[in-house]
């Protein structure tokens, strides 16, 4: 089958950079506790009210497409990673497609949160391989900022979480043996409350925590989003970080070790991991596991946070501009986050 490879990459992050300190002014925190617990200095937060998930979606797409050495009008299909999409349906595909004038392709939204780019990119890479399309536009993109709680009763989550995205497209490779090697997805649902938002959604959790057994018709619309899940924060992410922290450093590890193995190559081969910019700490963890070199993992959690299904192709494109990735490097893309969900790709540069 035909081997798919990464021809352009795209980046962009807002212009409102927000310090540890400017977060100081809406809850009770500091620089020094932030920096110990995640490893971040700043992030980025899109304008409140002229930048979407799309919108920078969009920014992205078009410096991806740009260095790829097409145009709009060349993308035959989409695939859009978001956990903070512009409305709750439809998704941003087809926003994306229709803000760039794209013809009448189609458009897959993708949600699997901190894995979401790279099973976008496992997704795209099959339709590659079919010979199915040509021209594969893979976006990660979020606006974390509109939905966060800027209190101290959500600190332990919001000065984790920043805004912007990336994208790439996917084409077909030139070169024996160049482009993406495998691509490895996992996931287990046991404890997907762990890591979460609740709400607004369809499981009218709020009537069953409070024993309510019926309900007439007035009461039906307070199921989606009520005054009661609003004043009780019931509206915001809800995480339970060591759980979080335990499980990702054993399946960081395993889905990097998996990918290596079905290449039959070892760490000591890897030019350069990219690992979703979760939390520093995690980064690290796997780094001393995997005994890896600092020139062998890139991380920039410290000026962005975590921008999701957006932080890998903001970091590879990063590194991708700064020189770091060359032609032949072995890449390895590597995801875990809510659901749980948990991915790698590896890649032939």
């Amino acid at each position: 089958m035909q081997a798919s490879r990464i021809a352009g990459v795209g980046m962009y992050v807002p212009s409102n950079i927000f310090t540890n300190n400017d977060l100081t002014k809406y809850m009770d925190t500091s620089d020094e506790w932030i920096q110990e617990r995640t490893g971040i200095m700043e992030r980025r937060y899109a304008d409140r009210t002229r930048e979407t998930t799309t919108t920078m979606g969009v920014e992205a797409a078009k410096i991806a497409i740009e260095r790829a050495g097409i145009t709009p009008q060349d993308v035959d299909f989409i695939v859009f990673a978001t956990l903070s999409p512009d409305y709750y349906f439809p998704g941003c595909g087809v926003l994306l497609q229709r803000a760039m004038k794209m013809k009448e392709i189609g458009a897959l939204d993708v949600r699997n949160q901190c894995s979401g780019f790279v099973y976008a990119l496992s997704v795209a890479d099959q339709f590659i391989k079919t010979g199915m399309y040509k021209n594969i536009l893979v976006v990660g993109a979020e606006k974390h900022s509109f939905g966060l709680d800027f209190s101290t009763r959500g600190r332990n989550i919001s000065v984790i979480f920043g805004d912007g995205a990336g994208a790439v497209v996917l084409q077909p490779a030139t070169k024996q043996g160049q482009g993406i090697l495998s691509t490895h997805l996992h996931s287990d649902g046991d404890s997907a409350e762990i890591l979460a938002m609740y709400n607004p959604g369809t499981h009218a959790n709020y009537w069953v925590q409070n024993n309510v057994a019926s309900f007439d018709e007035a009461e039906m619309g307070e199921m989606f989003m009520s005054h009661a899940m609003i004043d009780e924060a019931q509206n915001f992410p809800n995480m339970d970080g060591p759980a979080v922290f335990k499980k990702a450093i054993v399946k960081f590890p395993e889905v990097i070790m998996e990918a290596l193995a079905a290449n039959n190559l070892q760490t000591t081969d890897i030019n350069l991991l990219i690992p979703h910019q979760a939390n520093l700490r995690i980064a690290q963890f796997v780094q001393q596991k995997l005994k890896l070199t600092d020139e062998q993992v890139y991380n920039n959690i410290q000026y962005y946070g975590n921008t999701t299904a957006a932080s890998v192709p903001i970091a590879l494109c990063e590194a991708w501009e700064k020189g770091k990735i060359k032609e032949g490097d072995i890449v390895c893309l590597a995801a875990f986050g809510s659901g749980f969900t948990w991915a790698s790709a590896l890649i032939r540069w």
